[in-house]
């Protein structure tokens, strides 16, 4: 069975290349994150890569990571683009970003015809994720289970401030509710969230999720119906509304359309969510590379 790696890197800013996180060089050999992600996944069977950028970033991301990736496996790209709106919408003047997660992945109808899972561009999950994940694509389970690889909240923290997690409520091994949760810190052994300057622990097992979908074509359905119940129900003058993939998943389960296998991961989650955490995962890809976790070059 064919898979797709469904990759939002619609986010890059316009300045590409130039102090965006997500092309910021964190390997030996000037890698990015975006090559971990696409070496493990191509590593656990994927067979392809499905780039969600913008349409007037195709050019150099193309010559910085899309012409390489080419050389190693089949690519695609969907474009995503605030203007892109079911017919009977336009975008509000003023608004200046697309729609949010939702919309990305939506994008991808008529381009991913076959399981797929989706991931960020900016976030490294680890082998074990990427190896979980299309075990269950391939398996054959039915056209509307789907599965989230789910990590352990301590593991997914940053050493220099707050972040927001997906904290999730797990019943029998399957998902029943996602909650954002923001806030999101250290606290000595622990975890806590903090709102003006008061913690309140918070189990640092807690699975979450790091927006890591396996997912199969018919959600494509499913986000159609639900973009234009979202966009009907946005308030005039919200320009910052969003369209979000945990929220569509969210409601599927909570409609009993749909159910997500909880597939928890050990593997530690590393991201540059602020400028002073790139030394710290520079530092951790050298020891994966030193481990023999990775060997240079990548591909």
């Amino acid at each position: 069975m064919k898979t797709s790696l469904v990759i939002m890197a619609a986010g890059i800013g316009s300045r590409f290349g130039k102090g965006i996180k997500q092309l910021e060089p964190v390997g030996p050999s000037g890698e990015i994150i975006m090559d971990y992600s696409i070496h493990d996944a191509l590593e656990a069977g994927f067979d392809r890569v499905v780039f969600i950028i913008r349409r007037d970033l195709e050019q150099d991301f193309r010559e910085i990571i899309g012409n390489r990736i080419e050389k190693i496996c089949p690519v695609a790209y969907a474009f995503q683009e605030k203007d892109n709106l079911p017919g009977g919408y336009t975008c509000p003047e003023g608004r200046t970003k697309p729609w949010g997660t939702g919309q990305a992945v939506l994008a991808c109808k008529g381009i991913v015809n076959e399981p797929f899972l989706v991931i960020n561009a900016d976030d490294y999950y680890g082998k074990e994720s990427f190896c979980l994940a299309h075990d269950f694509l391939v398996s054959g389970k039915g056209e509307n289970e789907f599965c989230m690889p789910g990590f352990i909240l301590k593991n997914t923290l940053s050493e220099n401030g707050a972040v927001t997690r997906g904290v999730c409520r797990v019943e029998n091994g399957y998902l029943a509710e996602v909650v954002e949760t923001g806030g999101l810190v250290h606290d000595g052994e622990g975890a806590a969230t903090e709102q003006d300057g008061q913690k309140t622990p918070i189990d640092p097992q807690s699975i979450v999720s790091m927006n890591m979908w396996a997912l199969t074509p018919s959600f494509f359905e499913e986000l159609d119906r639900g973009f234009i119940e979202f966009l009907s129900n946005v308030k005039e003058g919200d320009l910052k509304a969003e369209y979000l993939l945990p929220a569509v998943v969210d409601g599927m389960i909570k409609s009993g359309k749909a159910t997500v296998r909880v597939l928890k991961t050990n593997d530690r989650w590393f991201g540059v969510t602020y400028q002073e955490d790139k030394y710290a995962v520079i530092e951790s890809f050298k020891a994966l590379h030193a481990a023999g976790v990775y060997t240079e070059p990548l591909y």
